[in-house]
C-alpha cells in the first residue's frame, strides 16, 4: 500500500505500507482495487531492493508486457531526485524480456557485474542444416561459450538423460558449456565470473 509521505500510516495485518513522495496520478483498477501502474511499481522496487532482486523483476515486466521500455524510461524521469534512482537507471538499461526465469536474470547480472560482456539470453544453436536444435539460457555466440542454470528440475532422471545428450551434441559442435547451480549463484558468484572469463580468453 502506498500513502503520501508524512500521512497517517494505517496498521493492517498482512499489509506493508510505504510512504511515497511521488503521487500516483492514475491508479489502475485490479479486481476493484486502485493499484499503482506496473511501471511505477517496477521503478520503485528497482530503486529500493538489491540489484540481484531488481533485474529479474524488470525482465519479467518486459517479458509479460506489463510495461514497455518507454514506460520505464518515462517513470525513471519522475524519480530523478529520489534515493536509488541511479541503480534503477542502470538496471532498466540492462533489462531484457528474453530472460525466462529469475535465476537466468541473476546469472546474467553476476556476469555483467563481474566485468564480462553482456551475454545473450536464450541463444538458439542450429544444426548443420540450419534447423534450431537446442536453446541455451545464456551464451556468447562468437566465442561459442554457453551458460546454463541448473535448478532442481535437472535432477529428474529423464531430464538428466536429455541433458547428457544435449551436452554431448553441443560439445561436438564446438560449444564450451558451463553449468551453475543455486550454490554457485548465491554463495560463490566469483567462481562463475572466473570460469567464464577464462573461457572467453581462450
Amino acid at each position: 500500500m502506498i500513502v503520501p509521505a508524512g500521512g497517517r500510516v494505517p496498521q493492517i495485518r498482512g499489509v506493508v505500507v510505504h510512504q511515497a513522495v511521488l503521487a500516483v496520478p492514475e491508479p489502475v483498477l485490479l479486481a476493484g482495487l486502485p493499484c499503482a501502474p506496473a511501471e511505477r511499481c517496477a521503478v520503485d522496487l528497482a530503486r529500493t531492493v538489491t540489484r540481484l532482486d531488481a533485474l529479474p523483476l524488470l525482465d519479467l515486466c518486459l517479458r509479460v508486457g506489463a510495461c514497455l521500455p518507454g514506460d520505464l524510461a518515462a517513470e525513471l524521469a519522475l524519480h530523478a531526485r529520489l534515493r536509488g534512482v541511479d541503480q534503477a537507471r542502470q538496471l532498466v538499461r540492462l533489462a531484457d524480456p528474453r530472460s525466462e526465469c529469475r535465476q537466468e536474470s541473476q546469472l546474467r547480472l553476476v556476469l555483467i557485474d563481474g566485468g564480462l560482456p553482456i551475454p545473450e539470453p536464450q541463444v538458439w544453436v542450429s544444426d548443420d542444416e540450419g534447423f534450431r536444435r537446442y536453446r541455451l539460457d545464456l551464451g556468447y555466440r562468437r566465442s561459442r561459450v554457453g551458460i546454463e542454470y541448473d535448478g532442481l528440475s535437472h535432477l529428474d532422471p529423464d531430464r538428466l538423460h536429455h541433458d547428457r545428450a544435449r551436452m554431448n551434441w553441443l560439445a561436438a559442435h564446438g560449444w564450451r558449456m558451463r553449468h551453475f547451480t543455486a550454490r554457485d549463484l548465491y554463495q560463490r558468484p566469483s567462481l562463475i565470473t572466473t570460469q567464464i572469463a577464462d573461457l572467453l580468453r581462450t
